[in-house]
């Protein structure tokens, strides 16, 4: 691969993040027009439409065997069908700043869940992280002790973020077999299906009240389920094929912060000192925990040793 190549895909990286730190406050603004489960069915629907037409262009779909399906179902029922449920039911009680904060929490609950279920090593640097990402979370919860009980919308974030982790185990298995991408289609289309019929129950007048939206929120919603969840998503899932998802996964830190930059722009959250010092945390902390920052030290420790053994000889 060429500088240039890696240029650009770290570049569609970098664009993908700052799609989906807007796609944050879009959220915030589409549950607030329309019934959050209505509205993530047809925006799932929507974005596995659109990677559909991606993969059938790109001529990259083909027949998939009983295990691959099985990781489908259990992923779409964890990464797609609750992991979206439970981000528009807690976008309704909580801003997006915070929102955005507590996402960030995944890719260290990714690598513990890697410890627990794939076998990972838990070595002292992914400890280091883990709890420093935790302590990110109590600054982010309000910084004390006395104040120690989250929301409900705060919890319902939280059990979106552990339920795509979850998703992660099954996804990471289904994917070394499987394109990622007809993956992501496969799972939008079904758990799409899933969702729409779980807002039948929930939300009944939530379908008329749908397609009763005003043009504005039309073209978020478009821009949400087309661009934000569908090429972002192929974007991502392409990069981790092409770099590795250990490298992949550092940019999906950079969320978050343009979460936070849109909501105090767009939506005029406020965000304190306290918050930033809990997104610090998290950063190092998942910096920490998925082997990032101890795979540089033994490179530069391999790189030391090499030096003085050509030096001694």
């Amino acid at each position: 691969m060429t500088k240039n190549q890696l240029t650009f895909i770290y570049l569609s990286i970098v664009m993908a993040t700052v799609i989906w730190g807007l796609n944050m406050v879009l959220l915030k603004v589409l549950v607030t027009e329309l019934p959050p489960a209505t509205m993530t069915a047809f925006r799932i629907m929507t974005a596995g439409i659109t990677t559909l037409i991606i993969i059938i262009c790109l001529k990259s779909y083909r027949k998939m065997t009983n295990t691959e399906w099985r990781y489908i179902l259990i992923g779409t029922l964890f990464g797609v069908v609750l992991h979206h449920l439970f981000i528009a039911k807690g976008l309704v009680l909580i801003n997006a700043s915070n929102a955005s904060l507590i996402l960030a929490l995944l890719p260290i609950t990714t690598a513990v869940m890697g410890v627990m279920f794939l076998g990972e090593k838990m070595t002292k640097f992914r400890l280091v992280g883990f709890i420093m990402a935790l302590i990110g979370v109590f600054f982010i919860q309000g910084g004390s002790f006395s104040n120690i009980v989250f929301s409900r919308g705060e919890l319902y974030l939280f059990i979106a973020m552990f339920v795509q982790a979850m998703s992660f185990i099954f996804i990471r298995k289904l994917t070394f077999t499987l394109d990622s991408k007809q993956a992501t289609s496969v799972m939008f289309l079904i758990g799409s299906t899933i969702l729409l019929m779980i807002s039948l129950f929930t939300e009944p007048g939530g379908i008329s009240a749908f397609f009763s939206m005003r043009l504005p929120v039309m073209f978020v919603f478009l821009f949400s389920g087309i661009v934000a969840t569908g090429v972002g998503f192929i974007i991502f899932n392409g990069s981790i094929q092409r770099i590795g998802a250990g490298n992949t996964v550092i940019f999906n830190n950079l969320v978050p912060l343009f979460g936070l930059i849109f909501s105090a722009i767009f939506l005029k959250d406020v965000i304190n000192i306290i918050q930033m010092s809990g997104f610090i945390f998290i950063v190092l902390g998942v910096l920490f925990g998925t082997g990032y920052v101890e795979a540089k030290f033994l490179k530069r420790s391999n790189r030391t040793m090499k030096s003085q053994l050509d030096n001694d000889v």
